[in-house]
């Protein structure tokens, strides 16, 4: 089972970023992105931003995911 991840980006430095989500960083590979900026959401699977995520949506599944906790 695969479980891909919103999370927001804190920094860019080339072709990698650190990502936030839950208090939780990871530093990730940005190479499928188009444009990827400081604020953007974005879902994570398998150390690397696959998909751009608006902000509305991102913050309800990030809501969701911590009341299943």
């Amino acid at each position: 089972m695969c479980l891909a991840v919103p999370m927001k980006i804190l920094k860019i430095t080339l072709d990698r970023a650190v990502v936030s989500s839950g208090g939780i960083q990871r530093t990730i590979g940005i190479n499928f992105l188009k444009n990827p900026k400081i604020g953007d959401y974005v879902i994570v699977h398998a150390g690397f931003a696959i998909e751009k995520l608006d902000t509305v949506k991102a913050e309800e599944t990030l809501k969701i995911l911590e009341e299943l906790q």
